[in-house]
């Protein structure tokens, strides 16, 4: 699996321009995740708008937030033409002026949930945020989220930090949710932080951890998962109980959106036109191991069918991703006050 690249620009697509091509560049900053795997999802389609029009990419990697943090540092010279990254920090650039308003080939196939109402940005690719464990050193998942504070997990779980990685803040989305309130999900992850080794950036780094056994348990997301999972064999994807004795979890989609003032605008919209295409769409639960957001796309390969067989018997439920915007500088700050707090 190719090495994780923390906000370093690499050039993926070399190839030589097709005589009548529209030449440029086009620079996409991206949340981890649709890069894993060989092959991978976005390389896969990387390799082919390079064929279709010529046109390189540069491509940077970095967590969720830290995408979305160094667009705002650019602000005053604009470096990328496309940002994918999850919720709620694509609503935050949004809301920070950093997005242009398009409408993308195809915007008509995606449900009006999965789009922004002014036209800001997308859903690309549907996922859901779970944990992992060690299938080696462990028989079973723990069944409910209380099971995680057993003493035997001491130092030996780890979950990526909320507020600075997508997968860590909804794994405190999803802890608010499941204990009923933001007070009893605090107390939750106070506990928790007795087992927790310690602050992560970033969610993919964690697999290989769990997979060495270095880790138990960690949290992460069904389509980075699963498609680590062919080079970590020893992870297995679970959803714990909560108190009212459910399963339950969140759409958290990888969103794809048009960079305001991006150097190569035009060049842009192209790659977001083609990561949206039909084509496109149809390879991402047999390559990237998960859901596409268009209608006319009914996937029946093994992956697809296996990523619903997971779902079956979780409940899930939709945040108000406004909502969250609002609050989380405030929940961050209450999260951190608890975790401390020990």
């Amino acid at each position: 699996m190719k090495t994780k690249l923390a906000l370093a620009a690499i050039l993926l697509a070399a190839t030589a321009l097709p005589a009548l091509a529209d030449e440029g560049v086009v620079t996409i900053y991206s949340a981890d995740g649709l890069h894993d795997g060989d092959p991978s999802w976005l390389g896969n389609q990387f390799d082919a708008f390079t064929k279709a029009t010529g046109i390189k990419i540069q491509y940077v990697e970095a967590g969720s937030s830290g995408v979305v943090d160094r667009l705002a540092k650019e602000k005053s010279n604009t470096q990328a033409d496309v940002l994918v990254t999850l919720p709620p920090f694509m609503q935050k650039a949004a809301a920070d002026g950093l997005l242009a308003a398009y409408t993308p080939a195809g915007a008509d196939k995606i449900e009006a949930r999965d789009k922004d109402a002014d036209g800001r940005y997308y859903a690309m690719v549907n996922n859901y945020p779970n944990f992992i464990y060690n299938a080696e050193m462990l028989k079973q998942a723990p069944a409910t989220y209380e099971d995680l504070l057993d003493p035997k997990f001491k130092q030996k779980i780890q979950y990526s930090t909320p507020g600075q990685a997508g997968d860590g803040t909804a794994l405190m989305l999803q802890a608010f949710h499941a204990f009923g309130s933001k007070e009893k999900g605090l107390d939750f992850l106070k506990k928790l932080q007795v087992n927790n080794l310690g602050p992560s950036a970033s969610t993919g780094k964690l697999t290989a951890l769990v997979n060495k056994g270095e880790l138990y348990v960690a949290n992460g997301d069904m389509q980075m998962n699963m498609a680590q999972s062919a080079d970590n064999p020893n992870i297995r994807i679970f959803f714990p109980t909560g108190p009212d004795g459910k399963k339950t979890a969140f759409a958290l989609p990888y969103y794809i959106a048009l960079v305001n003032g991006g150097p190569d605008t035009e060049n842009g919209k192209k790659l977001i036109d083609f990561l949206l295409s039909e084509a496109a769409q149809k390879e991402v639960s047999s390559v990237a191991q998960g859901f596409p957001v268009r209608t006319d796309v009914k996937p029946d390969d093994d992956n697809f069918k296996k990523l619903n067989a997971m779902l079956e018997g979780v409940e899930i439920w939709s945040p108000d991703w406004a909502k969250v915007l609002d609050s989380l500088k405030d929940d961050v700050a209450a999260y951190n006050q608890a975790i401390s707090s020990n």
